[in-house]
């Protein structure tokens, strides 16, 4: 006997033995159950789920006749053992008629076929009529098929299957019951190709039949058949090296070798990687997809593992390499594939562009924020703190030296532009001296006057903070075209003392931070075990930055030991965990002086405790707040929104280290 290819062979007799299309097979059996038969069915699907198979078997449910029961003879279950069955599987059954409409598309065709509708089937129960690719029959061959096919005699059935159904009219949609089948998933078809092979005695390797699932592309068919030909490239044994070769197509084995280099940070092993692959002359473009599929697989990993694809058989080797890498730097190696794969158009070589994409993932990884130096107070403080008490250092400058000239004028010439100017040293009560000469001045009474700054921003700044209490309704504009020589000139506006030390002492205590220990206290002399009080001190110093910043800011102190710190996390921020993190916290507090091991319990966080991120975004509202009224108060606004109907966008309103 001739050998008989698996595609045929192992070709389904019954619903039951159907693989992977179980909703059509619920409705089918149902409906032969209860006798509820439609007179036209249609089946839509890609090539090789089963539509032409699905046809046969209902042909053979129909036609059955084991039990000689004469038309109550339906059955879901054909025995495959009477003659209409057998007759039916071998293809020589009288009363199927299958049509191939791709090259019987005239009308001429159509009509011969309707011709013999009328007649009673010679063998069996029903003359069934299985149209395979009816979506290639012409206009005029529909025109003709549509009275039939929704009126035909009681023993005629049409069976119909498509693969485009976007092409058939809606008038004959209208007329079928259409079932859509599904691709076939890659874990269905190696599952399926375990089966088979352990029944024909074949030797094969796993990892072989996932190569061969993700080359079928959805279709059954067309994984039997390329099994077949691994079975003969392999003499006998399937093997992943054989089929990966006899594919032609990339080792997935080399993608996670270069996901791991990435998560390692090893250029080395990166590189020796791509010199692997070109030994194997592939494709370079495809890699890179390889590359950013993987990398949106690591992605869901983070954020749903049980929504890891499956595709290739290694969700397991996913999930671990997940752990290892950070929410952003998968982002960012994601956007810089997608980037370097339209780049490689305009590359010397393909190579060259996927090893520069490779590079370029790696040099703009996120370092996270330096660590700021122990010595300089200022920046020990948090992005709060420091703002406030910036803001309030510039109005003590701004008014110390806009009250300065008044009392003594000088006759000097201004400081030229190239003459460098020394830093002042910000106090917070300034005292002018009258009786100084001009020539004698203390070094932070010669840099310009405010309105005279040569930078812009800083220039508006000056003017914001003096002019915010104006009480002259058209003040000068602030700006430094020329040197002022007279200080008559200059607006007096710090010269009374009800004018301008009101409104500054006023936002000097607006923008003042809450009063607490300092930052710095508490990294000089830390504590033997951290509570949430000492937690939300130190936080700024610990110079955090990025995702590890948003996650240690959605935590409280849940326990302290004095070795393991044990910080409850907000469950909003349970898929952000990360070992990266936690080596980075651990670091940060070991560079404190408050050695400690990090665990993080997942758990609802206690409304009457506050974690970093809330403290900081209640101090940004407060700022906020308290700078929108300071500028409804302003009589400059005022006025403006009396004459020109003016509207203030709070949302604009920014502090000032924001606007630096």
């Amino acid at each position: 006997m001739s050998y008989q290819v698996l595609a045929r062979k192992w070709r389904p007799r019954t619903f039951h033995e159907l693989v992977g299309q179980t909703h059509v097979q619920r409705a089918l059996v149902n409906a032969l159950d209860q006798g509820r038969l439609h007179h036209a069915y249609l089946f839509t699907g890609t090539r090789g789920v089963g539509k032409t198979t699905l046809a046969r078997i209902l042909a053979k449910c129909l036609n059955c006749t084991a039990n000689g029961r004469g038309d109550e003879g339906i059955t879901s279950t054909p025995c495959g053992q009477c003659d209409s069955c057998q007759a039916i599987d071998e293809g020589r059954f009288v009363d199927l008629i299958e049509v191939d409409a791709a090259s019987r598309t005239k009308v001429e065709d159509t009509r011969e076929l309707l011709d013999n509708v009328q007649y009673a089937p010679t063998q069996g129960r029903y003359k069934v009529y299985l149209i395979d690719e009816v979506h290639m029959l012409s206009t005029s061959s529909f025109n003709a098929l549509l009275k039939t096919l929704e009126e035909p005699p009681p023993h005629v059935k049409f069976l119909l299957a498509t693969t485009d159904p976007q092409k058939l009219p809606p008038t004959v949609l209208s007329r079928c019951l259409q079932f859509t089948l599904k691709h076939m998933p890659p874990e269905r078809v190696v599952e399926h190709l375990t089966y088979v092979l352990g029944e024909e005695g074949v030797a094969f390797d796993e990892s072989a039949l996932w190569l061969l699932g993700k080359a079928a592309e959805g279709s059954m068919r067309d994984a039997m058949s390329l099994t077949d030909q691994a079975i003969a490239f392999g003499q006998g044994a399937i093997h992943h090296a054989d089929v990966a070769a006899m594919l032609g197509t990339l080792d997935h084995r080399h993608i996670l070798g270069l996901a791991e280099a990435l998560a390692d940070v090893d250029v080395q092993r990166l590189l020796g990687e791509v010199a692997q692959l070109a030994e194997q002359g592939p494709d370079f473009a495809a890699v890179l997809d390889e590359l950013s599929s993987m990398l949106h697989r690591l992605a869901v990993a983070q954020m749903v593992p049980d929504a890891v694809d499956n595709s290739h058989g290694d969700r397991d080797a996913i999930l671990q390499l997940a752990s290892r890498f950070t929410a952003e730097d998968i982002q960012l190696y994601y956007q810089i594939g997608i980037q370097g794969r339209g780049d490689m158009v305009h590359a010397p070589d393909l190579r060259s562009a996927l090893e520069m994409t490779l590079l370029r993932m790696l040099a703009f990884r996120p370092q996270g924020v330096p660590k700021p130096s122990r010595t300089p107070l200022p920046l020990r403080r948090g992005p709060t703190e420091a703002a406030a008490t910036e803001s309030a250092a510039d109005v003590s400058v701004t008014d110390a030296a806009s009250s300065a000239p008044e009392t003594t004028p000088p006759k000097t010439e201004p400081p030229s532009e190239a003459q460098p100017e020394p830093q002042a040293e910000p106090s917070p009560q300034p005292s002018p001296q009258p009786s100084v000469p001009a020539a004698e001045e203390k070094p932070p009474l010669q840099e310009p006057p405010p309105w005279t700054v040569d930078t812009e921003t800083d220039a508006t700044e000056a003017s914001a903070l003096q002019h915010s209490s104006e009480p002259e309704p058209e003040p000068e504009p602030v700006a430094a075209p020329e040197p002022i020589s007279e200080p008559e000139s200059v607006p007096e506006i710090a010269s009374s003392p009800d004018v301008a030390s009101e409104p500054a002492a006023e936002r000097e205590a607006a923008l003042a931070p809450e009063p607490h220990v300092s930052p710095a206290e508490v990294s000089d002399n830390p504590p033997d075990k951290l509570d949430n009080a000492h937690w939300l001190l130190c936080f700024d110093s610990l110079g955090l930055g990025g995702l590890t910043r948003n996650l240690a800011g959605n935590c409280l102190v849940e326990s302290d030991d004095g070795a393991l710190l044990t910080l409850r996390l907000d469950p909003s921020q349970e898929a952000m965990q990360a070992e990266v993190h936690q080596t980075r916290i651990e670091r940060a507090l070991k560079e404190q002086g408050m050695p400690r091991r990090i665990a993080f319990y997942v758990a609802e966080l206690s409304k009457e405790l506050e974690t970093p991120r809330q403290r900081e975004d209640r101090l940004n509202q407060e700022r906020h707040a308290q700078a929108v009224d300071l500028l409804n108060h302003d009589p400059h606004v005022q006025k403006l929104q009396q004459a020109f109907g003016a509207k203030l966008i709070e949302s604009s309103v920014k502090p000032a280290d924001a606007m630096r």
